[in-house]
């Protein structure tokens, strides 16, 4: 226990003393804290007027027939525009258009006819989708009138809504689909940084000779689970960073962002979610971290980590882009995705997922913890005999068979 305890510290204090590790860990937070300040800063330069807002919206021209008749829904379905009639000429609003004074325009030829001008199409630009379904509107509203109805009736008729409550007997896939991903995502880099990391670390040890050293004075044992206990305490700590100083800037400026679903939805994390969610991340975590120290060890030089490590990558992003398949296709209980929840590898990202956005029976949820959980004290009993045998071979990277074979003699 001392042995490991030394180990432990030694490696915290590398990850801690580390350059590219706290740069990195500054500069997301620093990142962080911009974006979730920006709507403060943005704030800062709209400037008042005599007591009111000066105007800063875009400009948007309607022209040509029943344009003052069309002018005033258009201001009530373009709400981020400021919406103004015009006599111009076509020629002379392109002209404004191309010189940056006007956002676009519509001119229109009736009300079911129209040219739409705009300088830079934007693929996102929804502006005609829009107007076509208010000049729809505009178009019964005026036959409803010249056949006879007078306008109040035929605008109640047009404007009635339809009411309706939705009743959600599961789980809002909409709502969790974020903290979700944000989670899988995590789970993803943490992995693939730390565990490449923790094999890096016995490959350079190895390759210096170190280890020989190291053997005779430490058991291999607290060696691995040193490094990978200090991997994990170390990434963990940069995530609580991380995470920490995102719901710490959401906070101070949570009124700036009342009216953003999306944001609000990862920062309203049910509680019961979030303890599933360090659960499996933790989990997940130390399986691979002693996969990858286990490789690391067979490694006997840096240059070799990939080679060695790639079926072990290669197996996470399978499960990965599995997981990733159908939360795109918001089919999160399919027989393969049922499947992987009870697979050790792929278990921490698909068990959660289908607790984030479907409902899961409890028996099921136990029975993939406790499978993970007996997964993690298995692979990283098997690891450490790895370990054992390897940190001490050179040369070619041994075959599995001789791994297996010294293992068993051991």
């Amino acid at each position: 226990m001392k042995q490991f305890d030394k180990i432990l510290k030694f490696e915290l204090k590398n990850y801690f003393t580390n350059k590219v590790f706290v740069g990195i860990t500054v500069f997301l937070m620093a990142i962080i804290m911009i974006v979730m300040c920006f709507p403060r800063f943005s704030a800062i330069f709209v400037t008042e007027d005599d007591g009111g807002v000066v105007e800063s919206r875009p400009t948007m021209i309607v022209t040509g027939e029943n344009a003052d008749f069309v002018k005033q829904m258009f201001e009530q379905a373009f709400t981020g525009y400021q919406v103004v009639c015009s006599t111009e000429s076509q020629e002379q609003i392109k002209q404004k258009i191309m010189e940056g004074q006007v956002e676009c325009a519509f001119v229109l030829d009736s009300l079911t006819s129209y040219n739409y001008l705009v300088n830079n199409l934007s693929m996102y630009d929804t502006n005609t989708a829009i107007a076509n379904e208010v000049l729809q509107n505009a178009y019964r509203l005026y036959a409803m009138v010249y056949f006879g109805l007078t306008e109040e009736q035929a605008s109640q008729i047009l404007t009635e809504q339809i009411s309706s409550q939705t009743i959600n007997l599961g789980k809002d896939q909409v709502q969790n689909f974020f903290y979700t991903y944000i989670m899988i995502f995590a789970l993803y880099m943490v992995i693939l940084l730390y565990g490449q990391m923790v094999a890096s670390n016995v490959a350079t040890e190895k390759s210096s000779r170190a280890m020989e050293l190291l053997v005779t004075s430490a058991k291999p044992l607290s060696m691995m689970f040193g490094k990978i206990l200090a991997s994990c305490i170390a990434g963990f700590i940069q995530l609580v960073a991380i995470f920490g100083s995102a719901l710490l800037f959401f906070n101070l400026n949570k009124t700036y962002w009342a009216d953003n679903m999306i944001i609000n939805s990862i920062f309203n994390m049910p509680f019961d979610l979030f303890l599933y969610m360090l659960l499996f991340f933790v989990l997940g975590f130390l399986i691979y971290a002693c996969l990858f120290g286990a490789v690391g060890s067979m490694a006997s030089k840096l240059e070799d980590i990939n080679t060695t490590a790639m079926p072990i990558q290669m197996l996470f992003i399978a499960g990965f882009l599995v997981v990733m398949t159908s939360m795109a296709g918001g089919e999160v209980d399919t027989l393969l995705m049922k499947v992987c929840s009870f697979i050790p590898f792929t278990s921490p990202m698909a068990m959660f997922t289908r607790i984030a956005m479907s409902t899961v029976p409890a028996i099921e949820i136990i029975i993939s913890i406790v499978i993970l959980m007996v997964s993690v004290v298995g692979f990283g009993i098997l690891s450490a005999k790895i370990y054992r045998v390897g940190v001490l071979l050179y040369g070619t990277p041994p075959k599995f068979s001789a791994i297996i074979k010294a293992i068993k003699k051991s």
